[in-house]
């Protein structure tokens, strides 16, 4: 691994912990103005001294985060349905990593449906897609999204997110469930949890 990827990684997943704080907000990339993030810029502005990183989309990174915003960067590369389509897995790479690096990103990612109608274009997308991230030193989060018919258990996080870190994706997201030691423990690189809806705060 080159210096450059390893610097990237490294602002991202804190060496001291290996661990990190994704602020993801490009939800609307496929939802738009979803609640919460109607106003993007207003609603991140005071979650970001707590962030370890941000995941957007170029749109909302030129038009809602300051230039002179000093957080690592994770830019959405993938895209093309939306919540008004049946089938969300109908997705392809948008984004050239050209873009990203004028973007000044710190890694890039996508979805991977596996096990969805289009398995086949996301995986070989995100293959894709570390290719040119390879070339260029630059991360691959791989995103392993559920489809409305999948069952978010450890077999099949497990199975979604060991085939993502094959294909070479360098880090992966993905939701956490009852057993997750076994998803994590078959998988070579460092898995990040996502966020979910929000909970009643304790007393």
């Amino acid at each position: 691994m080159d210096w450059g990827m390893k610097n990237r990684i490294s602002r991202i997943l804190k060496p001291e912990t290996g661990k990190t704080v994704m602020l993801a907000v490009d939800h609307g990339y496929f939802q738009g103005p979803t609640t919460g993030l109607k106003n993007v810029g207003k609603t991140i502005a005071p979650l970001l001294p707590y962030a370890d990183a941000l995941m957007l989309t170029r749109g909302i990174l030129r038009t809602q985060v300051p230039a002179e915003t000093d957080i690592p960067i994770i830019l959405r590369m993938s895209g093309g349905s939306s919540v008004l389509f049946d089938d969300l897995s109908d997705e392809e790479i948008q984004v050239t990593v050209e873009e990203a690096i004028r973007l000044n990103a710190s890694a890039i990612t996508c979805s991977a449906f596996v096990g969805g109608a289009n398995q086949r274009s996301t995986l070989t997308g995100l293959a894709k897609l570390v290719n040119e991230g390879e070339r260029y030193g630059i991360p691959v989060l791989a995103v392993t999204a559920v489809g409305k018919d999948m069952v978010r258990d450890s077999r099949y996080l497990g199975l979604a997110s060991r085939i993502c870190a094959e294909l070479g994706a360098h880090m992966v997201k993905t939701y956490y469930c009852e057993g997750f030691k076994k998803v994590t423990s078959s998988v070579p690189v460092p898995v990040v949890i996502a966020g979910g809806k929000k909970t009643p705060e304790k007393d």
